[in-house]
């Protein structure tokens, strides 16, 4: 081990010591380093699992690829009559699946359909009944609106409705009463 030389003027003897002490271990660092260049450390138990892990799965990838070319129908020249075979009836068992699924998905919306279609003829049924309830002097006077063309800012749903406010309790008498709307008479106004 080589020592520093004397000739650094450091008045404090303490820190000529640290000093001295500094320089050794920055020299003893470089000398295991130096001797140390020409050997090669092995690699850690680490890094060797982690590129075992790589190697196997780039090699599942490959052969996950291999596969789906030769089910699309590619690359099926180095497969023998057996692996050929199986090859079909792997694909023959995943269309059965493919299958399987597509007609329960029809058979889902055949009976949502079924279901609604339940639903409207039942909300049918129920408009037929209020339809029958009204009063034939009432289902006249709906009928002679429907030729009415609304005036002064009258939708033909006020119409509709003052038609079946009034239709029910004033013609309880028997008489027969109708409203004609139509465009105003100028000789009135």
């Amino acid at each position: 081990m080589r020592r520093l030389p004397q000739c650094i003027a450091i008045a404090d003897p303490q820190a000529l010591a640290a000093a001295r002490q500094s320089m050794n271990e920055i020299i003893d660092k470089y000398n295991t380093h130096s001797k140390n260049l020409g050997k090669e450390e092995p690699p850690s138990l680490d890094l060797n699992l982690e590129h075992s892990k790589y190697a196997n799965l780039n090699d599942q990838l490959a052969e996950a690829s291999l596969r789906l070319r030769q089910m699309r129908g590619e690359e099926l020249d180095g497969l023998s009559v057996e692996e050929l075979q199986q090859l079909e009836k792997n694909l023959e068992t995943g269309l059965h699946r493919v299958l399987q699924t597509k007609d329960q998905q029809f058979l889902e919306q055949i009976t949502d359909l079924q279901r609604k279609s339940s639903q409207l003829a039942e909300e049918n049924m129920q408009l037929r009944n209020q339809v029958s309830q009204i009063p034939p002097v009432a289902k006249q006077a709906v009928a002679d609106t429907e030729n009415v063309v609304a005036e002064d800012g009258q939708s033909s749903e006020s119409v509709m409705t003052a038609l079946h406010s009034g239709s029910s309790q004033d013609n309880d008498d028997g008489s027969d009463v109708s409203l004609k709307l139509g465009l105003p008479c100028v000789a009135w106004k």
